[in-house]
Formats: structure tokens, sequence, C-alpha cells
């Protein structure tokens, strides 16, 4: 029998947390209701009840995660699923139709998607098939095919989550593809860098002692010889140092203090500051007006919205947000108080919350948000590229002239 994780609320509105055996979420969700709880988000878990099967092999499911479908496949398999079941078929004809589609081209894709067939001819709902998957469908994919599913229009909640998808993949390569620039040619100048350091400032280094014997050499050329022996002896040295600060930052980045820091930066630092405000923005906008669009309770996807934001700090103020809903109050203050998020973004909630419609409110504000973020980084698109050739030419710039500085000396003395 499967094992169920859940978060819930009791009539005092106490929130609690625990787990729950059951042959499918719909008896796990009874049972709570039995016991005066009421979910507000539920899971497959991954620590099995210890029973075999059907249930047995969901949780196993669960624990291994199975292939991970890329994210490129997974929105167009969506689209795809939203169009043929608005054409007429059954859910378990769709996913086998798009399974022979995947077949031998995308195998990670073919074998989820039989597994969600198996499962669903097998009596699991959709949504509780997608859960024993959660290395391709996360939770915002699983709430909103659950709200789908309880509202009878799957096909439609299917066609937003596409769109939504898309948004969020057109915005991420924007924000990716400003970043390739600045990266390349950092990679490039380092690299020109190191090959002078290390096998051209020596020789001209040689040449000067012999030719120059006794003489001082100017502060930046002894500088930059200096800088060649170290970095010359020391290259192997410099090269294990250089792997193992990329190797430890990656790590610190993954523990909540060291992402707590890094995206506290990002959001105050410019120049890159406003395109990350904006960025977050839109999602939080986009996330939430989907997911209550679709039917998603309101604190659950409050709930999910946190655990997709992609940083520690908005995450923080989500649940300041999700905390105040909880205890009766409106999002407008703790999205005001928490400092993150634009004003013009907390008077639009506050708009909608008024008149009813922050869905439809949420869904606008991300679309100029949205568009804020392409001009965003056009602008610091345009603006990295001379800045860039700045900084190559500086430090190419340095070395040539430390070079050259006691060739002047050196030409003077052969001259007289």
């Amino acid at each position: 029998m499967p094992r169920f994780q859940y978060t819930a609320m009791d009539s005092n509105g106490k929130e609690s947390k625990g787990f729950v055996d059951a042959d499918n979420e719909q008896e796990a969700t009874a049972r709570l209701k039995q016991q005066g709880l009421f979910p507000t988000s539920m899971a497959v878990s991954k620590v099995s009840s210890g029973k075999g099967g059907k249930g047995a092999k969901a949780g196993g499911g669960a624990f291994f995660g199975g292939p991970k479908i890329p994210r490129k496949d997974l929105t167009t398999t969506t689209r795809q699923l939203a169009t043929l079941l608005q054409a007429g078929l059954p859910l378990v004809r769709a996913l086998h139709t798009l399974e022979r589609q995947a077949k031998g081209q995308r195998p990670a894709l073919y074998k989820v998607l039989g597994s969600l067939a198996a499962q669903v001819e097998g009596g699991s709902t959709f949504s509780e098939a997608l859960a024993s998957h959660p290395k391709s469908f996360n939770k915002l994919y699983v709430s909103m095919v659950r709200a789908g599913e309880a509202s009878g229009a799957l096909e439609v909640v299917l066609t937003r989550l596409s769109e939504f998808m898309e948004k969020a993949q057109r915005i991420a390569g924007k924000v990716k593809s400003a970043m390739v620039y600045p990266i390349a040619v950092l990679i490039i100048a380092l690299g020109i860098a190191a090959g002078l350091m290390i096998f051209i400032v020596p020789k001209f280094a040689a040449m000067f002692e012999e030719m120059l014997p006794g003489d001082s050499m100017p502060a930046i050329t002894q500088f930059v010889i200096n800088a060649s022996k170290v970095l010359a002896e020391n290259a192997v040295a410099v090269g294990i140092g250089l792997v193992i600060f990329i190797i430890v930052f990656k790590l610190l980045l993954k523990t909540k203090p060291g992402a707590y820091v890094f995206d506290t930066m990002a959001l105050r630092m410019p120049p890159f500051n406003s395109l990350v405000v904006r960025n977050a923005s839109a999602r939080f906008c986009r996330t939430l007006g989907t997911l209550m669009s679709s039917g998603v309770a309101v604190l659950q996807a409050l709930q999910i919205v946190k655990d997709t934001a992609g940083n520690e700090l908005v995450a923080g103020a989500i649940q300041q947000v999700h905390d105040a809903v909880k205890e009766g109050d409106g999002m407008t203050k703790p999205l005001t108080n928490s400092h993150v998020f634009p004003l013009m973004l907390c008077s639009m909630v506050e708009v909608g919350e008024e008149t009813g419609a922050l869905p439809d409110m949420l869904n606008r504000v991300a679309d100029v948000y949205e568009e804020e973020v392409d001009r965003a980084v056009e602008g610091i698109t345009s603006l990295i590229e001379p800045v860039m050739i700045c900084f190559l030419a500086v430090i190419v710039g340095t070395i040539v002239v430390a070079m050259f500085a006691p060739l002047v000396k050196l030409i003077d003395r052969l001259g007289g």
C-alpha cells in the first residue's frame, strides 16, 4: 500500500505534517478529513509502507524517480496531450499515441509515457501517476493536473500548463543567452592572459636580465614579471585551486545560508539586480496566476510557488504571504513589507483582491514583467559588450605596456 506525505490544517488553521497509508490519494484525503484535517498538499512518499503490490511499485517509482524528461520535450508533449484530449481521445489512448511517437527517438519520454499509461490503466488517477515520477513532473505540474481532474477540464489545464512552460522557457532562454557573451569573453581574456604570462613574459624577462643587467625595471614591468614567475612555477597548483574554488562555491550554493547570501546579492547589487527582480516578479505572478486559474487552492498554490521560486529571499517573502493568508489576511501587506517585489506588483495584487479577479490580474502583471525582462536583457547585453571589450583590452594592454617599457630604455642604450 502506498504511503502519502501530507501537509494539512485543522479547523483552527493550525498546520500539521505527517504520513498516511492508503490505496490512492482520494482515500488518503478521506481519512484525513475523518480526523478533522484538511490537506493542502499531498504526494507519494519516498518511504514505502512496506506492503507489496501496485502501491509498492508506485512508491519505488517515487524513490528512484525514473528517467528525467528533458524540459523541452516535456513542454512539447504537454501541448500535444492537451490537443489530443481536446480532439476527444481518451487519456490512455492519447498517452499511448505520444508513447509511439517517442519510441526510438526520445527514450526517457518513451519510458515515462509508457509507465503513466500503465498506471492509469491500472486504476490510478493521472495526477497520482505523475507524482510517481518526481524527476520529470514537479509539484506545480502535478497540482495543476489534479485540479484539472477535479474540475473535469483536464485539457484546459494542460493547455494553460503548456503555455506557462513555454513562456518560462522563453524567459529563461533570454536570461541565459544574455550571460553567454560575457562569460565567453571572460574565458577568452583569462586564457590569453594566462598564455602571455606563462609563455611570453618569461622570455622577455630573460632578455631584460641579459641586456639590462643590474638595471631596475619599471614598477608595472616588475609586477608583471613577478606575477608571471608565480603563475609559471605554480600553474598546476593554481589550476587545482581554481577547480577546488568552483566546487566549494557550488557546494555552498546548495546550502541554505550560502544560497541565501548569493540570492540576496543577486537581488540587491546592480547592475543585474533589476533584471533579477523583474524575472522573479514575472515568475511569481505567472506561476501563482496559472495555479489559481486552474482551480488550485490559494494556500496550496502559494506553497508550490515558494517551492519553485528558485531564490531563497523570494521564497522567504512568499512564506510570509502564505502565513498571512492562512491567518485570514490579504496578500498585499506581506508582499509590500517583504521589500522584495516592486510596489507596482503589490498595488496590482491589492486591486485584484478587491475586485475578486486576482488570477487574471496576476497573469496581466506577469505579461508586463516578462516584457520588461526582454527589454532589460537587451539593455544589459548592449552594455556588457563594450565593458567586456574594455576589460579584455586592459588585461592584454597592461601586459604589453609592461613588456615594452624596458624596451624603450634598451633602444636608447643601443642608440647611444
